[in-house]
């Protein structure tokens, strides 16, 4: 017997430790009368980005940033190459990135790609058609759309609408002009024929613009009465989930949220700019989103399912019966599966979602070994694993937080945790000269913001946004958990020296 029980053992242990997995059972979310299994379906993935579900094979095919197109067998788990798309760009957050799978009833099925590229030291952001066979063959690539691109918010979600057209959702390409220039492709909602063509019923005459005034579309799916939803980031506040109707403004730059636009002349036009149905502050890093209408999981029917980065969980965001509100939202896996990137819906009511630990701004704790992986929630009839209940959101109560908290919320997803930053990318707090430094000038980083800083040599590209929405008491707060932590010996601000500098500088809160 004894002998038995080791044989198992060791054969479980190879097999646990095989990269293909298989049956994996993580945990059971209890929802009351409905329990869903959580199960790994695959692993040991570079940082996948988009996943679709292929109604013919009856498998999932996704994108991996670096530039790989892969398909995952449902049913043996095992994943396969279909094709490496040549001249990608990768560099953290370009590469490929969205995708959308069309297979009508007749005609041709078709693979449509978004993805950067660099030429010289310009960067694009490139909607591509290619044939998709039965055999899940990729051929005959047709670039439809070359717009400008960036190192960031290249946005890029696509998905093929009820009315047979394809949505674009591009990014503003990190300007501040794009997102409100008719004539500019970025930061807006694009439909397009499946040629590439303007639909001749397009609400602008001879343009591929639908909506416009978008920073960073991340998610972007469509619900059963044809409302078209997207989830955008925001810069230091009010990422948002969006309701896209035709000739909309959405109000980047001008406007965050259900903040108040930034100055007097834009105030003006408040009323002309579409607000959102829901908007985070502190923001969560919102990500791929996916409606789910069937009654597999009756309590989540009529709602949006929803990937976050920053604050690494799934949102379940209930819909009102006309789909034109939220009315609950449920947090699940906060910082259990670390960063999530995609997810979708099966035909069977079955949902599919990865994570995304391995790209450039990895968070405590991750990447795990084998990370990226791919997930599964189906129903289930018995319990297994850990035992996972959601959590239901609760908006803010204006309680002062602590400069701890305040930095975990507003700093740490760059900076993190331990105020080291990313080489390179952001800079670290840790023993710094510009954090021990004059106080007024640390103050003037904090709510106004940074570009293209060099210190000590180094140049960071990466963009600080201000942050000047802050009260005086959270500024500080901040401020003096950064000067006295990190190694770092600086003097401390008072409430009332944070007021009479933003009166110098006209910024007062």
């Amino acid at each position: 017997m004894t002998q038995r029980i080791v044989l198992f053992l060791f054969i479980y242990s190879i097999i646990s430790s095989c990269s293909r997995s298989s049956d994996i059972v993580i945990g059971t979310i209890d929802l009351g009368e409905s329990k869903v299994l959580l199960t790994q379906e695959a692993d040991s993935l570079n940082v996948p980005w988009d996943l679709q579900y292929d109604r013919t094979n009856k498998c999932i095919i996704f994108s991996e940033i670096a530039g790989n197109i892969r398909k995952l067998n449902l049913e043996t788990k095992e994943v396969v190459l279909l094709k490496k798309i040549p001249d990608v760009f990768q560099q953290r957050s370009t590469g490929l990135l969205g995708m959308a799978l069309y297979q009508p009833k007749r005609g041709a099925h078709y693979l449509f790609l978004s993805y950067t590229t660099k030429q010289n030291d310009k960067i694009y952001s490139n909607l591509y058609r290619y044939i998709y066979t039965e055999k899940s063959e990729l051929k005959n690539p047709k670039l439809l759309l070359r717009i400008a691109g960036n190192t960031g918010h290249n946005g890029s979600r696509i998905i093929i609408g009820h009315d047979q057209k394809l949505y674009w959702a591009t990014g503003d390409a990190a300007s501040d002009h794009f997102a409100q220039d008719s004539a500019s492709l970025n930061g807006k909602i694009l439909r397009i024929n499946t040629d590439g063509s303007i639909p001749a019923d397009n609400p602008i005459s001879n343009s591929y613009v639908y909506a416009w005034g978008f920073r960073n579309i991340q998610g972007l799916t469509q619900g059963w009465s044809d409302i078209i939803y997207t989830s955008e980031h925001g810069d230091a506040i009010e990422d948002e989930v969006n309701l896209i109707r035709p000739l909309c403004n959405y109000g980047w730059p001008l406007i965050e949220g259900r903040y108040p636009p930034k100055n007097d002349i834009d105030s003006l036009k408040q009323l002309t700019f579409t607000p959102p149905v829901r908007s985070w502050t502190p923001v969560i890093a919102p990500s791929g989103m996916a409606y789910y209408r069937g009654n597999r999981i009756p309590e989540w029917r009529n709602s949006l399912i929803l990937t976050t980065l920053k604050s690494q969980s799934l949102r379940i965001l209930k819909l009102s019966e006309d789909g034109r509100k939220i009315t609950d939202e449920y947090i699940l896996f906060k910082d259990l599966l670390g960063r999530l990137r995609s997810v979708i819906t099966a035909p069977n009511g079955d949902i599919y979602f990865c994570s995304s630990n391995r790209d450039w701004n990895p968070q405590k704790g991750f990447p795990k070994p084998n990370d990226d992986r791919i997930y599964r929630l189906s129903k289930t009839g018995e319990a297994a694993g850990k035992l996972i209940r959601p959590i239901k959101a609760v908006e803010a109560d204006g309680h002062l937080l602590s400069g701890k908290q305040l930095y975990a919320s507003y700093c740490s997803s760059c900076h993190k945790a331990d105020g080291k930053g990313i080489p390179g990318t952001f800079p670290s707090l840790e023993n710094s000269k510009t954090v021990n430094g004059e106080k007024r000038a640390l103050a003037d980083i904090l709510l106004n913001g940074l570009k293209e800083k060099t210190i000590n040599g180094v140049k960071y590209d990466a963009s600080m946004p201000s942050f000047d929405f802050l009260k005086d008491e959270e500024a500080a707060a901040i401020l003096n958990y950064i000067r006295t932590g990190f190694n770092n010996q600086g003097s401390t601000f008072s409430i009332n020296e944070l007021k009479q500098y933003r009166k110098i500088n006209g910024n007062n809160k």
